[in-house]
């Protein structure tokens, strides 16, 4: 290893290793240290099993944070939508950066929307939280359309559309923004119509809490903005004691007029699967100006849902 080098943790998928990257070019700036990525298998990478069956909590972290404790890396890069809600004593959010497009689109057949598809459309998504939403569209507008689980990365899922084994596969804009292959979409799915999972499109830096010199060089690339917004939503996840494959959208975005933010508000989804039962809610209020104001936006919203019978729709609660 060179004289002094940083070692980011990261999985060693095709997306992983693209936003790792960037994060690791973003850190030499600040540290002015190189970074070396240090690559890491996670039990989500080699399951083959769909996510609701392996618990899809935590499956895609583990390692990188056994790794982390263990001193073998000193920090580690996540998608923030795979990281369980809660965080362990002996590790620290150390940055959360701006976010990417949170948005789901879809990459279709014949560079076909959403709403263009032909009737009996097979759709493919591991998500229950798309499948659900994307039952509940059509149902209330009158499509004919069929989700269909996979897994599998990004070349994976898009293969099953170019094959012509699925009309169009769902997948996050981030992610392909970062892969560089933003072009192969063929329809940005609105919130109003699909609402992100939560925390989707951020990426979260870790490392270990008693890395005081550590945390402080890379809090320079965090974005306190962001940092409310995905605080919020994976709070309301938390109440609803909702793993990450669980139905659960949600999105907290900033309301102003350009220059100034004015406002948060906190919109989320819990639906059946099948898109025949959903409870959908949100609220605004002021942008919060504490984590733990943050945390209260999401929980008060997630205690209304709770109210309305969203745990009903959740299939096995995670514990």
């Amino acid at each position: 290893m060179s004289e002094n080098a940083l070692r980011l943790g990261t999985r060693r998928s095709k997306l992983a290793m693209a936003q790792s990257g960037q994060v690791a070019e973003a850190v030499r700036r600040v540290t002015g240290r190189p970074v070396e990525l240090v690559e890491i298998t996670t039990y989500g990478d080699t399951s083959r099993e769909h996510l609701a069956q392996i618990g899809g909590t935590g499956v895609f972290v583990t390692a990188l944070r056994d790794a982390l404790v263990r001193g073998e890396v000193d920090f580690a890069v996540h998608s923030l939508k795979d990281l369980p809600t809660a965080e362990p004593e002996d590790l620290v959010l150390a940055a959360l950066p701006v976010r990417e497009d949170p948005r789901d689109v879809i990459v279709a057949r014949d560079e076909l929307k959403f709403t263009d598809l032909p009737r009996g459309a097979r759709i493919g998504t591991g998500s229950p939280r798309r499948m659900a939403q994307l039952n509940a569209y059509a149902r209330a507008h009158g499509l004919d359309i069929e989700t269909v689980p996979i897994r599998g990365n990004v070349d994976t899922r898009i293969r099953y559309v170019r094959d012509g084994e699925l009309d169009a596969v769902v997948l996050a804009a981030a992610g392909l923004q970062r892969l560089g292959r933003i072009e192969e979409v063929t329809d940005f799915l609105s919130v109003d119509t699909v609402l992100p999972a939560p925390g989707q499109g951020a990426l979260a830096i870790e490392c270990a809490a008693q890395r005081a010199d550590l945390i402080a060089a890379l809090g320079e690339l965090d974005d306190p903005f962001t940092r409310a917004a995905v605080t919020a939503e994976r709070s309301l996840l938390a109440a609803l004691e909702a793993g990450c494959s669980a139905p659960v959208g949600a999105l907290a975005d900033l309301l102003g007029d350009g220059q100034f933010v004015k406002e948060m508000r906190l919109r989320a989804v819990v639906g059946t699967t099948d898109g025949t039962r959903m409870v959908q809610l949100s609220t605004t209020g002021p942008v919060p100006q504490t984590h733990e104001g943050a945390l209260a936006l999401g929980s008060e919203l997630a205690a209304e849902m709770l109210a309305q019978g969203a745990a009903g729709l959740m299939g096995e609660r995670a514990h």
